[in-house]
Parts: C-alpha cells; sequence; structure tokens
C-alpha cells in the first residue's frame, strides 16, 4: 500500500511540484531568516570573541559587554590580590568620533590594551607588529574599518581615486593624532563601526582625561582554578561581577557573558520580532499552500482512495497513507529548502554583510516545522477521505 501511495504521489506531477514549492519555501524562508537572526545576534557578543580572556571583570551594574560601566583604576590591584589569580590586565572600550583627512566622521570602537602584555589583543595581525602601539598616537584597525574609512586621493592629472587605509595613514580621535601601525582581522561589530585598538594609557588620551577609563579586566587563573571557580572567588572578594568568556549562546551558564548579551538583545530590542515574523510568516504560507495544494490532491485521487475503501481497506491503512505520502513530500520540500538557504548562505558569507549563522538546531527546528505542515495537510486529506462513500467508485 504504500507503494501504491508513492506511485500515487509522484504521478501528478502537477500537484506535487506545487507541495514542493510550498513545502521548499517555508523551509528556506524559516532556516534562512532564522541563520541571519543569529549571524546579527552574534555581532552583539563580538567584544567577547575578539578580546580573548578567561575570565572578564566589570562593574556589578554592567548586564552585557557593551555595557562598559567605569571602575576605578585601584579596582585593579584588588582583583590582581584575589586567591588563584595568575594576572590580571586592564581593558578601555568606549564608542568615539574619528575624524578622517577629509572631514568626515565615523564611529571607532576604541579598545584600550595593556601596553606590557597586550592581553586581549588580536588573534590576527595582517599588516604590522601589535609593538608598535607602544610608538606615540599609534592605532591598528581592523580590516572592515580601512575599508569603511577609506582615503580619497587625487592624482595629478586630476582623476580622484580611493583606497583603504594602510599603515602609516592618520586620522584624528577628539582632536588627537591617530597613526595607524597595523591592521587586524577580527568579527564585526554590532555597531557597525570599526575596531581602533590602541595601549590604556593612550586611550585616556583619546577619551580627553575621562576621570574612569577601566572599562573591564581580563584575568587568568592559575593553573587547576576553573575560571566558573575564580569568578566566584572575585566577587566575594571584591563585590565586583566576574563573567566567564565562553561564547556558546547554548551553554546556560549563568557566568557565561556572551550569553547575557544576547539574551540582553533579545529582551531589549525589536530584532527577535522582526525575525520571528518573518518565521511566521513562512510557517503560515506552508501551511496554507501545502494544506490547499495537499487537499486538490487527495480530491483528484479520491476515486482511487475510494476503491480501497470498497475493497475493504479501514481508515487507518488510508490514514497511513496519506501520512506517509505527506511524510514523503515534507521531506523533500524540507531538503531543497534547506539546501537553498545554506547556498544564498555561503554568498552571503562570501559578501561579508549581513552575516549567516546556520546551527544545527536551526535545521532540526525547520525539519520539526515542516513535518508539522506535512502532518496537518495529512490530516485536511483524512478528514475528506472519511467522509466519502466508498459506494461512489461504483456509480458512472
Amino acid at each position: 500500500m504504500y507503494r501504491l501511495a508513492l506511485n500515487m504521489l509522484f504521478g501528478d506531477r502537477g500537484k506535487l511540484a506545487m507541495l514542493l514549492c510550498g513545502l521548499s519555501f517555508s523551509a528556506l524562508l524559516m532556516a534562512q531568516q532564522t541563520s541571519v537572526f543569529f549571524g546579527i545576534m552574534s555581532w552583539t557578543y563580538t567584544p567577547v570573541v575578539n578580546i580573548r580572556a578567561k575570565v572578564w571583570v566589570s562593574d556589578p551594574m554592567v548586564e552585557q559587554v557593551n555595557d562598559a560601566k567605569p571602575m576605578r583604576d585601584t579596582d585593579l590591584s584588588r582583583v590582581r590580590s584575589v586567591d588563584g589569580v595568575s594576572w590580571a590586565a586592564p581593558l578601555h572600550t568606549s564608542f568615539l568620533q574619528a575624524r578622517m583627512p577629509d572631514g568626515n566622521f565615523k564611529l571607532v570602537t576604541l579598545v584600550g590594551l595593556d601596553a606590557d602584555t597586550f592581553a586581549g589583543a588580536p588573534a590576527e595581525i595582517v599588516q604590522g607588529r601589535i609593538e608598535d602601539l607602544r610608538l606615540p598616537n599609534t592605532v591598528m584597525i581592523d580590516e572592515w574599518g580601512a575599508q569603511l574609512m577609506s582615503r580619497t586621493e587625487v592624482a595629478l592629472d586630476g582623476a580622484v581615486t580611493t583606497r583603504p587605509l594602510r599603515p602609516g595613514d592618520t586620522f584624528e580621535i577628539n582632536d588627537v593624532e591617530a597613526r595607524i601601525v597595523g591592521i587586524c582581522r577580527v568579527r564585526r561589530a554590532f555597531t557597525g563601526g570599526p575596531f581602533a585598538y590602541t595601549t590604556y594609557d593612550r586611550a585616556k588620551a583619546y577619551t580627553l582625561g575621562a576621570r574612569r577609563t577601566l572599562s573591564f579586566m581580563l584575568v587568568e587563573p592559575y593553573a587547576g582554578v576553573t575560571p566558573a571557580e575564580l569568578c566566584d572567588r572575585i566577587e566575594r572578594g571584591t563585590g565586583l561581577r566576574a563573567w566567564t568568556s565562553d561564547t556558546v549562546i547554548w551553554d546556560w551558564s549563568e557566568r557565561s557573558l556572551a550569553r547575557h548579551t544576547f539574551w540582553w538583545f533579545w529582551r531589549n530590542t525589536g530584532i527577535p520580532f522582526s525575525f520571528g515574523t518573518a518565521v511566521a510568516l513562512g510557517l503560515f504560507v506552508g501551511i496554507a499552500i501545502s494544506g490547499q495544494t495537499f487537499y486538490s490532491f487527495v480530491l483528484e485521487n479520491l476515486r482511487y482512495f475510494a476503491a480501497i475503501k470498497a475493497m475493504g481497506a479501514g481508515m487507518g491503512l488510508l490514514s497511513r497513507m496519506l501520512v506517509f505520502q505527506a511524510l514523503v513530500a515534507g521531506l523533500l520540500g524540507f531538503g531543497l529548502g534547506a539546501g537553498m538557504a545554506q547556498a544564498i548562505g555561503r554568498v552571503m558569507i562570501e559578501k561579508g554583510m549581513p552575516p549567516f549563522v546556520m546551527f544545527p538546531q536551526v535545521l532540526w527546528a525547520t525539519l520539526a516545522f515542516i513535518l508539522g505542515i506535512s502532518l496537518v495537510s495529512a490530516l485536511i486529506g483524512i478528514v475528506k477521505v472519511s467522509r466519502v462513500d466508498a459506494s461512489t467508485v461504483f456509480r458512472g
């Protein structure tokens, strides 16, 4: 009977094509939009990914990594005195306006690193050396910043060209010169602006001598002390907030700074609602198109179901046949939709914007929704077949 069900399903290629179009479009919309959502949300905790440290220490009122509340410099000594701390380095982060030579302004994320250890420095430096930041009025920017803050040049013949920034170029931050000594490769920020790395002491000059410039502390535990244990010791000993640098948002650890940042943006911005609307639209479109198409398919094959019913088949067997047909169509539609979503994602990754992160959980959730749509379609067909009179097959 299942073979007969497949023959009926693939025999009407027009209806099958319409059914697969509805299911694949629904799968594409749900998988692609959800992956873009997680990609954008991954930008919210970019500093945790770019600035590598096992433990972050912040003001007790900080809720997420972009919400830096300055602390006293003396807090650094208090953290260093906690048992289990191997070393602790200061970190400054702030959003400032950079003035380009042509007069344009760009928003940059200024990151001030400890000049002795360079703890939290970029892992991949494309041009230059991190040690050159010890030179006066120097910064290191990321590749995206070099492209975004491109420089306009006028040739002798009057031709105007633009090129990315490179070591040796300069701009200003709060009327203080910033000379580029290196280019690094890091993940993009949620604000869309580039990162500008400098030393912690020089960051004070760029922030016009702010009274407090200590945004976070990067801490390394001694061997044998886990980050979670060290966080407990720091909070008990100093009253400050300590976080681990785990970037797996599915980890439900209460100390993960990335996870707290992710859920803070989930609760306080309209991003989840916007993308959730698109996912819900894909679900409803799938139910509408697939349900209508499958119902039409059942109507056209109603005489065959009536014949099978007349030969003694019960509704249990007919229901299993319809469910089998719907699930086969659902699996095919899911495969087509997920494949197209992945192909679109590859193109988006190559272009660099917007981000695309397809977790395995996204695929499993999409599959569950598509199979759910298929079962709803099968239920519509079962209701229709249950009402057909088997004797209609013998009528002219």
